[in-house]
């Protein structure tokens, strides 16, 4: 396709464009995704090459229902029972690869990360398209996820071919990432769906390891503002720091919400208005560890890690 994206509400002109072999920016109940049809490599190779995201690093795939997944992976029992139990909705599972999936896809791993969206227009998307998408989210490699469909506007622009609108995001930072191989129950990217969550379905806590390189976000710099960010353990530090720079002539703004819920869900969209209001410092509060506030944490922490 050519000329300036195009944003819609049609599902299926959205279709349309990925059963042809386009990439569009996709709305789930995380972040948006930039997404193609995982078997047309073409179009996974336009996915990597607008994101500028090394090809080695794993996509996760998304699919309509629980039992399209296992054509993809090799489910044990602990996975079939947390899809059953989350799906759909931001959990993702990293399990064994079946045949049907290719290199492209995993960065030759023999794993595969999965994924049915809790979205009404990205389930009915996927079943229009019947087969796995992938979708990094669509933005550019280590920068802030988008959460409107104008974010994905704004950081790729006539890059995509279309962007689907489904609105702002519920959750608004990326689904959790569960490793489920055999008897090992790991958390490798922490998000919604929590410790205990996956304990209430298990009777088992999960482990907890954010650096393993078969998972996406992985990297100790990402969801990376221009502005640097600072972290602060209490709104008052925060709030005093921002106020001092101010004072310098260094325009800062103070990043915290006390409800973890709103926090997730605004993390992203108040780094990029830092951005857009030229802030060059932000400094952040970090939530308590606990619920959805491991996650939160997890993604402050990488934002403030430049590289």
């Amino acid at each position: 396709m050519t000329g300036p994206p195009r944003i819609t509400e049609s599902v299926s002109r959205a279709a349309e464009v990925l059963l042809n072999g386009g990439i569009i920016g996709m709305p789930t109940e995380t972040v948006y995704g930039l997404a193609a049809c995982a078997l047309d490599e073409r179009a996974v190779n336009r996915v990597f090459t607008t994101k500028g995201r090394p090809k080695n690093h794993p996509l996760i795939v998304h699919l309509p229902s629980l039992e399209q997944c296992m054509d993809w992976g090799v489910f044990s029992t602990s996975a079939i029972a947390l899809g059953n139990a989350f799906w759909p909705g931001p959990l993702t599972l990293l399990v064994e690869r079946t045949e049907l999936v290719p290199n492209w896809v995993t960065g030759n791993r023999d794993t595969v990360a999965l994924r049915v969206p809790q979205h009404e227009a990205t389930l009915e998307l996927l079943r229009q398209v019947n087969t796995g998408v992938v979708a990094p989210s669509a933005n550019k490699f280590g920068r802030v996820s988008p959460t409107t469909a104008l974010h994905v506007l704004s950081d790729l622009g006539d890059d995509v071919d279309l962007i689907l609108d489904g609105g702002s995001c519920e959750f608004g930072i990326e689904s959790t990432i569960v490793e489920c191989i055999g008897s090992e129950i790991r958390i490798l990217r922490p998000g919604a769906i929590t410790a205990s969550d996956i304990f209430d379905v298990l009777g088992d806590s999960p482990a907890l390891d954010s650096t393993d390189s078969r998972a996406p976000g992985m990297l100790a710099s990402h969801y990376s503002p221009v502005a640097r960010v600072v972290l602060c353990e209490t709104p008052e530090q925060a709030e005093n720091l921002s106020a001092q720079s101010e004072m310098q002539g260094v325009k800062a703004r103070m990043l915290w919400h006390e409800d973890a819920g709103t926090y997730a869900e605004r993390l992203y969209s108040d780094l990029r208005a830092a951005d857009e209001e030229s802030c060059e410092i932000v400094f952040a509060v970090l939530p308590e560890a606990d619920g959805i506030g491991v996650a939160i944490r997890d993604r402050l922490t990488k934002a403030a890690h430049h590289a």
